[in-house]
């Protein structure tokens, strides 16, 4: 039984609060990422999960303007500290979170539960292998994600979990930071789906991070389809 006061006793937490569409919602953070550090290769499975990143909060906020439809689920692939499917779940849809650190599942079931209104209401939470993605018997009508491309040998088995997960009525929602690898990403999945991308500039105080929205829906479909 996962409960915050267990949370609590095991890790040490600092907090973050962010605002979308008018909602705060205040998220317990990793108050030192050493302790997920791998003490023989500090880059190997680097935490990148222990932060709350701006193409989380853009695509939180895309989210949450979205009206939800019954019927339709979303999951969400690579959920970190579980920020878009909190604002999901609280904003109407139907979200699975997905995540495949340990510790990381455990600061989501934490956020959830601390974010929304009861245990009923937090959203499902599984573990998620990508280079096992078989193991995900259902489609979603959205598969989402934020800064989920670091690096190119990711593409192949990103564009195999996607097609694994969506439906083929479904839609792709990614939020990227500019980076070569995100850029290069999005050009080759033009091959498997119809892009749209948007550029996002989020501002916050002193800081200005450039970012990428991209909306991609399978070339199968007919043009009446979408």
């Amino acid at each position: 039984m996962h409960s915050l006061e267990s949370f609590q006793k095991d890790y040490e937490t600092d907090r973050a609060e962010v605002v979308i569409r008018g909602r705060r919602f205040t998220l317990f953070v990793p108050k030192s990422i050493d302790a997920f550090l791998d003490p023989t290769d500090v880059f190997h499975d680097f935490p990148l999960w222990a932060n709350v990143w701006e193409a989380s909060m853009v695509l939180a906020d895309h989210i949450a303007a979205m009206t939800p439809e019954p019927g339709k689920r979303m999951i969400e692939i690579g959920c970190g500290l579980g920020l878009v499917g909190i604002v999901a779940a609280a904003f109407g849809h139907q979200v699975v979170m997905t995540e495949y650190n340990p510790d990381a599942l455990r600061f989501v079931r934490a956020n959830a539960l601390a974010n929304l209104a009861s245990p009923d209401s937090v959203p499902e939470i599984r573990s998620l292998d990508w280079s096992h993605p078989e193991n995900v018997a259902e489609r979603f009508d959205y598969v989402v994600g934020s800064e989920v491309i670091y690096k190119q040998e990711h593409y192949d088995p990103l564009l195999s979990l996607i097609q694994t997960l969506l439906k083929p009525t479904g839609e792709v929602i990614l939020a990227e930071g500019v980076r070569k690898t995100s850029i290069e990403f999005f050009k080759q999945m033009q091959t498997h789906f119809h892009v749209q991308g948007y550029r996002k500039v989020f501002r916050a105080q002193d800081k200005e991070v450039k970012l990428i929205l991209c909306r991609m829906k399978p070339r199968a479909l007919k043009a009446s389809d979408q």
